[in-house]
């Protein structure tokens, strides 16, 4: 029964994701922009300073940045869902909130993982190429987990909203500083020391070191470093989330 439940929560929200062309359009648009603006605007200036193509440096970055507002701003569901009674209809089944949440997490983080496929694919477009093809596989693992850690937090904040203009102020209250403090747009290997310690306390910035160093090659952390960096910080927003699922009155 309970992976039934999951199942039906996950189809659900990936359903809302396929039938909303208009979202899909407008979640490209914005990585998009940061493509192109960034991309051929600071490249030049890169080249010089670091002597490489900056398109490959910031590609990785935009990719982690849409799975990042998908997942994030995937939470305002909850809210939708409060208002509109679903949510009731769902909390009223003989079932674990736990597993409620799991599956609204799993669906919400698919959801994210095709945005940034599609925004993957867009990358291609503009000129970036990763360096070694089985290495995508890898980075697509990374972006999966990526997905269900914001997902899990945008989950968690949202299950104790009630007001839906209320949750895009805080999201993007959190949303900005963790992207542009994560390293995705410049090296973090000259920044200044306090603000290098505020992006080792970013877990997006393990998020885009980890996604650049498989379809890059170029890695900050390491590997191992941000594997074990990104799964505590979703198991912790995993069950932090669920406490908070746990007492959420439709």
């Amino acid at each position: 029964m309970y992976p039934a439940i999951v199942y039906i929560l996950w189809l659900r929200q990936v359903k809302r994701y396929w039938r909303s062309r208009a979202r899909i359009v407008s979640s490209v648009a914005q990585p998009l922009l940061f493509l192109v603006a960034f991309g051929f605007g600071f490249g030049p200036m890169y080249a010089k300073a670091q002597g490489g193509n900056y398109m490959d440096f910031l590609a990785p970055g935009i990719i982690v940045m849409s799975i990042l507002f998908t997942a994030m701003f995937g939470g305002i569901e909850v809210i939708w869902d409060k208002q509109f009674g679903f949510l009731k209809e769902t909390l009223v089944a003989p079932v674990p909130r736990l597993v409620t949440m799991l599956g609204r997490t799993l669906g919400g983080a698919t959801v994210a993982l095709l945005q940034g496929l599609l925004v993957f694919l867009v990358t291609l477009v503009v000129g970036f190429r990763p360096h070694s093809l089985p290495m995508v596989a890898v980075a697509f693992g990374f972006m999966f987990v990526i997905a269900v850690l914001f997902t899990a937090v945008g989950t968690g904040i949202a299950s104790r909203l009630n007001d839906m203009h209320a949750f895009p102020l805080v999201m993007n209250f959190l949303v900005m500083p963790l992207f542009f403090l994560s390293g995705a747009l410049f090296p973090v290997d000259q920044l200044p020391r306090a603000l290098k310690v505020v992006v080792y306390f970013d877990p997006v910035s393990y998020g885009v070191d980890a996604v650049r160093g498989a379809l890059v090659g170029i890695s900050h952390f390491g590997f191992q470093v941000d594997l074990a960096v990104l799964a505590a910080v979703t198991l912790v927003a995993l069950v932090v989330g669920s406490l908070l699922f746990e007492h959420l009155e439709a």
